[in-house]
């Protein structure tokens, strides 16, 4: 009879508990506290909570020892057709031979719904809510606001060239310099195809970004601007009429596909879900795009695409650059939006505010309430948000044909 020792038990119990490998791997406990400092900023300081909190807890979930939640399936093969009473899957290997697959042992959750982000499915998806949630009327009203939502792209271009020249390869280089359009689902669904070892810094850089707009851009509006130019109040918009609205995702959508045929899936999703907001026939469909959809869809991209965020792929030098990049591409972009209203107001006379030209990232419609606030700090009575709605619509529609644009190169 052999002699039970309760100590060597419980030692035996903790090596083999999830607390036992957590101690053997520190990086795990560090992406866990990380995951849990997002948490915070998610719940307690709101920093962009719907998309924060599954995103981070996803990543808590990906880095707790032994759970196995993002797993890949793993398979046997073998000669007999059947096995155990289960019919094998026939597979022609390599060297002609015939051989039956069987599961081994499933995959871990995360990792089947991950295949929406591998394959592209979700971004797209969310563009359709985000189309039902959109009014296009203020860049209808302003055709002349294209100009500023395709300035304000010129971020993504200027750290595209810029992570080139410091060694990242050029699929790399156009995965963070997306992260400067402040649009999360173009950035991930970009990286997904060109840089899916990335996706996890990526996404994190994305979407703090995104929250931290209202800090990040008015010192650059401020320095770039004057007082007097901070102070114009801008003409109201002219109405639009429901044909314009109608007409306009239709235009887009053929336009935009045949010029661009890699940025269709974005764009024509985008106005796919703004058509159903406009044709006010289908309220059933806009408002299941609007709420159910988006928020399921959300949902299983953050939780995914936080779980991929483990410590061997993210606790490096290459994710501390993307970090910085990515500050870099988006403080580019709101700068050069804001030089080129500048340039627009001067040739128009005096009549169109700067402050409207930071908006033409995509962080809708965040970094138009930001014109708006700032606006409104060098005068109360001025109301700037419809105006800076248009770049601000025009950016979406800019960040998805520069996505389209990176994706066709490479």
């Amino acid at each position: 009879m052999t002699d039970f020792n309760i100590l060597d038990t419980l030692k035996g119990l903790a090596a083999d508990s999830g607390i036992g490998a957590l101690v053997q791997n520190p990086g795990n406990l560090v992406m866990i506290g990380i995951a849990c400092f997002l948490l915070y900023l998610a719940i307690v300081k709101k920093f962009e909570p719907l998309l924060l909190i599954p995103i981070s807890f996803g990543m808590l979930l990906a880095n707790l020892p032994l759970a196995g939640l993002m797993n890949p399936p793993v398979y046997e093969y073998l000669a007999d057709a059947t096995h155990n009473g289960k019919e094998g899957v026939r597979v022609v290997m390599e060297d002609g031979t015939v051989m039956y697959q069987y599961v081994q042992s499933s995959g871990g959750l995360l990792y089947y719904l991950y295949q929406g982000v591998k394959l592209g499915i979700y971004p797209p998806l969310i563009f359709l809510g985000v189309g039902a949630m959109t009014d296009f009327g203020p860049l209808i009203a302003n055709p002349k606001s294209l100009l500023l939502g395709a300035a304000a792209q010129f971020g993504i271009f200027l750290v595209f060239i810029f992570a080139n020249l410091v060694g990242f390869t050029p699929q790399e280089a156009a995965s963070i310099g997306i992260i400067g359009g402040a649009d999360g689902p173009t950035a991930l669904y970009t990286t997904t195809i060109l840089a899916p070892h990335l996706l996890g810094p990526i996404a994190i850089a994305a979407y703090s970004y995104m929250a931290l707009v209202p800090v990040i851009q008015p010192p650059i509006m401020r320095a770039l601007t004057t007082k007097e130019e901070r102070s114009i109040v801008m003409e109201q918009l002219r109405p639009v009429s429901k044909s314009e609205k109608i007409v306009f995702p239709i235009l887009v959508t053929i336009v935009v596909s045949l010029l661009l045929p890699s940025a269709a899936p974005l764009v024509g999703m985008l106005m796919l879900g703004n058509l159903f907001r406009e044709a006010l026939v289908v309220d059933r469909l806009s408002k299941t795009a609007q709420n159910e959809l988006c928020n399921i869809v959300t949902i299983f991209l953050g939780t995914t695409v936080g779980a991929t965020a483990s410590a061997e792929s993210f606790l490096n030098w290459q994710t501390l650059m993307i970090l910085a990049m990515g500050i870099i591409a988006f403080s580019g972009g709101t700068a050069m939006g804001v030089i080129i209203a500048k340039i627009m107001n001067k040739l128009s006379g005096g009549k169109i505010n700067p402050l409207i030209g930071s908006a033409g990232v995509s962080a809708v419609p965040m970094a138009a309430r930001v014109s708006q606030v700032v606006g409104q700090q060098e005068n109360p009575g001025n109301f700037l948000l419809m105006h800076a709605m248009g770049p601000n619509v025009a950016g979406v529609i800019g960040s998805a044909i520069a996505a389209g644009v990176f994706l066709s190169m490479f």
